[in-house]
């Protein structure tokens, strides 16, 4: 069965609802205009559709001056001030969850040019509903104070607040403004994220990571040597934070990155790659095994293979597979390896001469062809 789309969650009883609780915050709301602005041709709109329209219905029908409806949003927001992770669950006891995302976006439309006045409401729009979007508006354009603002943040008790300061300033946030003077030069932020990086919710820690990750595209060789830094005397929660924050670095197999973790190899190591199907039917599997050998034991071992598939065109291009991450106990390592091509809707196969290399600790130490025949493919 198919998951209902998204969009259909902002539905006539949902949107009702929204404008029941603030009726009840406000004797004087107009409900009845509210309703008629934010279901006009609603089952037509989609997702972001339907926000925008509720929003224009509250912006319609909520008092202009930001005080007071500062209030009436305040009044509003559901009594729980750890109702962010609702979700799609809204039981109409206050705005929370994806109900109150209209309600973000209007305190920043309304906010804009008050930032002292709207930081704080979004503040307590966050514990039910991610500001994270919301915010970053406010990022852009009074970045200094924005920021002021939040290093007070990061220490508050509640933490969906805490969680704002690292993913609120994400540069690369997906689906939220790009934050570009942080893109460019991420320094601002980076206190932000030493300080929540031993958060004792692992919710934060994660955001935390996930900002690194974002940074890494930029500036590899910063998350790298910070990595290295933040490393020593770690425990369990931080290093898994930062093997989350280094995942794309580590995989493209980013020398400092990798020396930080400890996958550094003394010598050349030796690699006996053995391709045990040179020709793999579509549908089949490609099996190879290696043999490393070196100055291997005791020595981190990252061992991953990239598989160059054609293209339409005849060339080939690599798409790169973690494989294992171990600790060597001597000076060989023996693997063996089983790939499924199999149908995915990410790929088209073509017959021809396919390539498998191994990386080791990001280096490339072995490559072999292998034959690649196939039936035709379901368009």
């Amino acid at each position: 069965m198919m998951a209902e789309p998204l969009k259909n969650y902002f539905s006539h009883e949902v949107v009702g609802q929204i404008g029941a609780i603030f009726k009840r915050a406000d004797a004087a709301f107009d409900d009845a205009q509210y309703m008629a602005l934010a279901t006009d041709n609603l089952e037509a709109l989609e997702l972001k559709e339907r926000v925008l329209q509720v929003m224009d219905a509250l912006d319609a029908t909520l008092p202009s001056d930001f005080d007071a409806f500062a209030d009436r949003v305040l009044a509003s927001m559901h009594e729980s001030e750890d109702a962010s992770g609702q979700g799609l669950s809204f039981d109409g006891r206050g705005v929370c969850g994806f109900a109150a995302w209209p309600v973000t976006d209007l305190i920043t439309r309304r906010g804009i040019d008050v930032p002292e006045k709207a930081l704080p409401v979004l503040k307590e729009a966050t514990k039910r509903f991610t500001a994270e979007f919301a915010i970053r508006r406010f990022l852009i354009e009074h970045q200094n104070y924005t920021l002021s603002v939040l290093n007070g943040w990061v220490e508050d008790p509640n933490r969906h607040v805490r969680r704002l300061v690292s993913e609120g300033t994400r540069p690369r946030l997906p689906w939220g403004l790009r934050l570009q003077d942080f893109v460019a030069d991420p320094t601002p932020i980076m206190p932000f994220l030493a300080a929540l990086r031993d958060d004792r919710e692992d919710y934060v820690r994660r955001s935390v990571a996930n900002s690194l990750n974002d940074i890494a595209k930029d500036h590899p060789d910063l998350v790298g040597g910070l990595a290295g830094d933040w490393l020593k005397g770690a425990n369990a929660e931080r290093e898994r934070l930062l093997r989350h924050a280094c995942r794309t670095l580590i995989k493209s197999g980013h020398a400092k990155t990798l020396k930080a973790f400890g996958y550094v190899g003394d010598g050349k190591i030796e690699c006996d790659l053995k391709v045990l199907t040179p020709a793999v039917a579509y549908g089949d599997a490609l099996e190879f095994g290696v043999e490393l050998s070196g100055n291997l034991a005791g020595k981190a071992v990252m061992l991953d293979y990239a598989i160059h598939f054609v293209k339409a065109n005849g060339s080939r291009a690599p798409k790169v597979f973690k494989w294992k991450d171990t600790s060597a106990t001597s000076n060989t390592l023996v693997a063996s390896k089983r790939h499924a091509i199999k149908p995915i809707t990410t790929r088209r196969y073509y017959p021809g001469e396919h390539l498998v290399e191994i990386w080791v600790n990001g280096v490339s130490v072995a490559s072999a062809p292998f034959i690649l025949t196939m039936q035709e493919q379901a368009a």
